[in-house]
């Protein structure tokens, strides 16, 4: 392949829901191009894009595949992604990186959830979108029904370029409003016969022609003149008219095909060569420094590291988009993230599994390269005159979480280190080793993508793992205010440990007064704040420590000590071993011994206190609660509301969205161990949902029963 400037590449992502018929698609496009010489199929996992083991095990795309083919003098770079909710990571990378969607819908369904949840993201990248109608050769296929859903959300924007002349079984003609021609294939597909449109279709398609010409027109001050003018465009100024209303968002071309039989795919490709915008059309990327970073060839190199993978006998493959100048083989880069050294190897131009090696890629492409020393997923390389970094793509919250652990205790240090790689892989297998929880925790997008990593691990990396439902982070506080006094005192020859400490606790909440008097069991203590400590904790809320010691009972040097045992108590609550919060201690009295005293007798008399009372303070466990987004078909709703109010929800609101229901619920971390699970067994698939964190709230009184029981139970299992 030779060295395509920046003026003569387009970045395409090919997105849409599962079984829609992207790899089937992307197939298609590669053996049009002639980069292969026959077409696999998903079934006999035989793809260029599907081929790692894990895909063709379950029979769908889990990960992006990356592939670039010469077409018309111009680059084509091509992300097809998974159309699972659960591979939604690789949509995110994609959408960043490219330029242009090709949305594939299913036209037997049309706009699924999935492809609605997709099509969010190419609104907020601001991505120009292209509607590929897909499977039009299906018996259950319906055109007119996916085209009065786009017109639905899109209105006069969404623009017919072609529309089926017999959908189902025997489709194999399309009529061409832009070229203003028929397309008719054999059964095999491949070059169709270009024909006059037949005098039954001509009022059909001179009106959706007319249509076409002014969403041209609309988008060029130039072209609306000359429309005006003289009523009509060419060709070309349509295409022109075209191209700024798609980087503009203000017009989707809606195209036909039928992937499988390679009809039509052709025809979009020759669309893309014209049409689709070019890099340099599309507003430039900033770095971390708020500095916009044109593509521009003449400007010092920097490499944008998006994603990498692990292939079998190949290793580590790391795949780079060029944000600015010319890469080279042999060329020595500095890690802007790392600081080390980068030497590129050999550098390739993908089509999936296949790579052909290539000299010098330039501003604008993307490329490969192999078994680099220190590059991590995010990395940028700079050349010499270069200072960027890059962190534009930001990744969902996970809703999926699994304690992990390896089956044999002597292989957990080989799985961190797959899990770990997993990691860099695909950044929304989050991994995090809990202290509080002691487990270590994977979290990802949905059931299916944690299955993946399991599989990977299992039969990649020969480890035996199993998963469990994660324990819940719970927090203990306090409800009123107790009063508690504790001596440690020990004797055993020598010097010995004394410390008394007096103490009140009470529930704290931001910028409570201090009182200057409590009252307890009809006896007054005063106080007097000598001095206020604030503490953020690190597992949230605060520790206010106020210190109210008047006539030197307990000397100064010994508060410390007190406050550290009181943390060690916040850190391991009474009632559930949970981390407590939100606590003022106030420490008004106490004694000590001239000679006994010491930090560690302080330390043990003020933990202790502490503890006796914070049980006497009506302790309360808080749960963490998630603020919970669903999306689900209109027919589903009633289920789905059902089954989170079954799961203790508070439902905060809902909104449709053309046949879409949408529903804002908050819901205990503790009901969504296995909602990704139900919510797919309830909807048949059709429904997705995000979830973030909220804040932490009381549990009801029965639940906090049976958690006390179930924590005491654990405590003499343990003794």
């Amino acid at each position: 392949m030779r060295t395509y400037q920046t003026q003569e590449i387009k970045n395409i992502a090919i997105l849409g829901s599962s079984g829609a018929g992207k790899t089937t698609l992307a197939e298609a496009m590669l053996y049009e191009a002639g980069v292969i010489k026959r077409r696999g199929s998903v079934k006999d996992g035989n793809t260029v894009s599907d081929y790692f083991p894990v895909e063709k095990e379950y029979g769908y795309s889990v990960f992006s595949s990356i592939f670039s083919v010469e077409w018309m003098n111009r680059k084509l770079n091509f992300i097809d992604c998974p159309g699972s909710d659960d591979f939604v990571g690789n949509v995110v990378t994609s959408l960043n990186v490219t330029d242009t969607a090709l949305m594939v819908l299913n036209a037997q369904y049309g706009m699924e959830v999935g492809t609605i949840n997709q099509l969010r993201y190419t609104q907020k990248f601001k991505k120009p979108v292209i509607f590929i109608v897909n499977q039009l050769d299906h018996p259950k296929a319906d055109f007119d029904n996916v085209v009065s859903q786009l017109k639905a959300d899109y209105g006069e924007k969404a623009v017919l370029i072609q529309y089926p002349i017999n959908c189902g079984e025997g489709f194999n003609a399309v009529v061409d409003v832009l070229k203003f021609k028929m397309f008719r294939w054999k059964p095999e597909g491949g070059v169709p016969e270009v024909l006059d449109i037949p005098a039954e279709e001509l009022d059909k398609a001179t009106e959706l022609q007319q249509k076409l010409i002014e969403a041209a027109a609309e988008n060029e001050e130039s072209l609306m003149e000359k429309f005006f003018e003289q009523g009509t465009l060419t060709e070309d100024e349509m295409r022109m008219g075209i191209r700024w209303g798609l980087v503009n968002r203000d017009l989707f071309p809606v195209f036909c095909v039928s992937a499988e039989k390679d009809m039509c795919v052709r025809r979009t490709m020759e669309f893309l060569g014209n049409v689709v915008p070019y890099v340099r059309d599309q507003p430039a990327p900033v770095n971390t420094e708020g500095v916009e970073v044109k593509p521009d060839s003449e400007a010092p190199t920097s490499l944008f590291f998006f994603k990498t993978m692990v292939e079998p006998h190949v290793g580590e493959v790391s795949y780079f988009k060029v944000m600015s100048g010319k890469v080279h083989e042999g060329d020595d880069l500095i890690n802007a993230d790392r600081g080390s050294k980068e030497r590129i190897g050999q550098i390739f131009c993908p089509a999936g599994q296949q790579r052909s090696k290539i000299e010098e890629l330039v501003a604008g492409d993307i490329g490969a390269a192999v078994k680099l020393k220190d590059v991590r997923t995010g990395n940028t390389l700079n050349a010499k005159g270069a200072d960027n970094k890059f962190n534009f793509i930001k990744y969902p919250d996970p809703k999926y979480r699994r304690a992990i652990k390896a089956e044999n205790e002597k292989d957990t240090e080989k799985m961190n280190e797959a899990l770990q790689r997993m990691h860099e892989e695909d950044p929304t297998w989050v991994i995090e080793n809990s202290k509080e929880l002691k487990q270590l925790i994977v979290s990802g997008q949905g059931e299916f993508h944690l299955k993946t990593l399991k599989w990977r691990i299992e039969n990649n990396d020969k480890i035996a793992i199993v998963y469990s439902e994660p324990k819940i982070p719970y927090r203990e506080t306090i409800t009123k205010a107790a009063r508690a006094d504790y001596r440690h005192k020990k004797q055993s020859g020598g010097a010995g440990q004394f410390g008394e400490v007096h103490l009140v606790v009470e529930p704290y909440t931001e910028g409570m007064p201090l009182p200057d008097t409590y009252k307890f069991n009809g006896q007054e203590f005063k106080v007097q704040s000598r001095d206020v400590q604030t503490y953020e904790l690190d597992w949230g809320g605060k520790l206010v420590f106020v210190s109210s010691i008047v006539g030197g009972a307990i000397d100064a040097r010994f508060l410390p000590a007190i406050l550290k045992g009181v943390m060690s108590r916040l850190e391991q609550g009474p009632l559930t071993g949970s981390y407590a919060r939100d606590v003022r201690v106030v420490v008004y009295d106490g004694k000590m011994h001239p000679v006994d005293s010491n930090e560690i007798s302080f330390m043990l008399a003020g933990r202790n206190a502490f503890s006796e009372a914070f049980r006497n303070a009506g302790p309360k466990i808080l749960e963490p609660i998630y603020d919970v987004t669903v999306t689900v078909p209109s027919d589903r709703m009633g289920d789905v509301m059902g089954d989170l109010q079954n799961r203790r929800a508070m439902i905060m609101g809902m909104e449709s969205d053309k046949g879409i229901e949408i529903l804002n619920a908050k819901v205990p971390l503790k009901e969504m161990a296995n909602y990704s699970i139900s919510l797919s067994s309830l909807t048949g698939g059709r429904a997705s949902f995000t979830m973030k964190f909220a804040s932490y709230e009381l549990v009801p009184s029965d639940v906090q029963d049976k958690l006390l029981k179930e924590y005491e139970a654990s405590q003499k299992e343990e003794d």
